[in-house]
């Protein structure tokens, strides 16, 4: 294994754990019973910091999820090889 290969490996690695992060940080879509369940964000972040990490976070998962993707294809073309 080459050192692009390890370097892209570490990569994908942290990119799916911020995907993971990016995931479970987003208010469900029924936020009341989220917040039984998990906790409302809106009362520890206060309601106009919760609403715009939640916009944030919508914004940012399927740019990552995107790269997260093209990186996976990237290792896999360089190690088939």
């Amino acid at each position: 294994m080459g050192t692009l290969e390890i370097v892209l490996g570490i990569v994908i690695l942290v990119m799916g754990l911020a995907i993971i992060v990016a995931v479970l940080l987003q208010s469900g879509k029924d936020s009341q019973m989220s917040g039984v369940i998990s906790g409302s964000a809106e009362t520890f972040l206060g309601k106009e910091r919760g609403s715009r990490l939640d916009k944030a976070l919508n914004k940012v998962t399927p740019i990552l999820s995107g790269i997260f993707a093209v990186l996976i294809l990237v290792l896999y073309l360089l190690v088939s090889d």
